[in-house]
């Protein structure tokens, strides 16, 4: 991308590097009282039903058939799997660590890329190359070492959300502005809703205060501002500059469960988010080159 950015594109990049780094704790938070496919079922739910009805309020064209057929199919990759897995993580990974494993998508979208024929520059692979390299780093650390299923979760995650993204811009667009947003948030949160079903969640009725903060943030914040604000950089920005959030969301998520969590993180893990955060640059820098 060349030239400046327009206000829009950088109050929504605010959006995605602050407000999205504090959501993960939020999300820590809120596993106290909402187990978490519930938690991001309800979320995605009420912030996308909201969203629909400000659109349609504001007079913009509802989605299609089509449109609602593409919105199901990435609201189950980008919401299902991607925020669903990422909630399950956390409940026996640290915040932090989750989000320092997430910093890898940026590459993971550039690799998903490649058979709609974007080609990645040298830096680019260099910088996805450390950037995976940090990731093995950082799988092999205390954090991810003490539960698999944490692991395999996040990886889930990762992979789910990275291909959603892509192919929201490829082969299942979503209707135009405002409602494209929240049919994808509907979908994906009927989708949640029915895995925590099956998982067999229970909900907790008296619900903590600090619980029940963590989700009304998720909802306005982390759901109704951040994640439009990324669509909106997806459809508007190159995927590079979209996913820069992924080399500022860790430090912040660390610093934040260190502070107000009480996690911890050895001087190993910030030594491998180092070099996630080294990859990432490289390929923001490389497909800005």
């Amino acid at each position: 991308m060349s030239g400046k950015l327009s206000p829009l594109v950088l109050s929504c990049l605010a959006a995605t590097w602050l407000v999205w780094g504090s959501t993960y704790l939020a999300i820590k938070f809120a596993l106290v009282s909402f187990p978490p496919f519930f938690q991001m079922g309800t979320r995605f739910l009420t912030a996308g039903v909201l969203l629909l009805l400000w659109a349609w309020y504001r007079g913009q064209k509802m989605p299609t058939p089509v449109q609602w057929c593409n919105a199901a199919i990435v609201g189950t990759l980008m919401l299902g799997g991607g925020m669903g897995c990422t909630a399950y993580a956390e409940q026996t990974v640290a915040s932090g660590l989750v989000v320092a494993f997430i910093a890898v998508t940026p590459g993971l979208i550039t690799l998903a890329s490649l058979p709609f024929g974007i080609k990645p520059s040298r830096l680019e692979v260099f910088g996805i190359a450390v950037g995976l390299a940090g990731v093995l780093l950082l799988v092999r650390g205390a954090g991810f070492s003490a539960s698999t299923t944490g692991l395999i979760a996040v990886m889930i995650s990762t992979v789910t959300w990275s291909t959603g993204s892509v192919l929201s811009q490829h082969r299942f667009p979503l209707a135009p502005a405002s409602a494209g947003f929240a049919s994808e948030m509907i979908c994906g949160g009927v989708i949640l809703m029915a895995v925590s079903h099956l998982m067999g969640e229970s909900f907790h009725w008296a619900p903590q205060p600090l619980a029940i903060t963590a989700w009304l943030y998720l909802v306005v914040f982390g759901s109704f501002v951040a994640f439009s604000a990324y669509m909106i950089l997806l459809s508007r920005t190159r995927p590079a500059l979209a996913t820069s959030y992924s080399f500022v969301n860790p430090v912040i998520a660390m610093l934040l469960g260190i502070a107000f969590a009480g996690e911890t993180v050895t001087a190993y893990e910030w030594l491998a988010v180092g070099v996630i955060v080294l990859g990432v640059v490289m390929l923001v820098l490389g497909k800005r080159a």
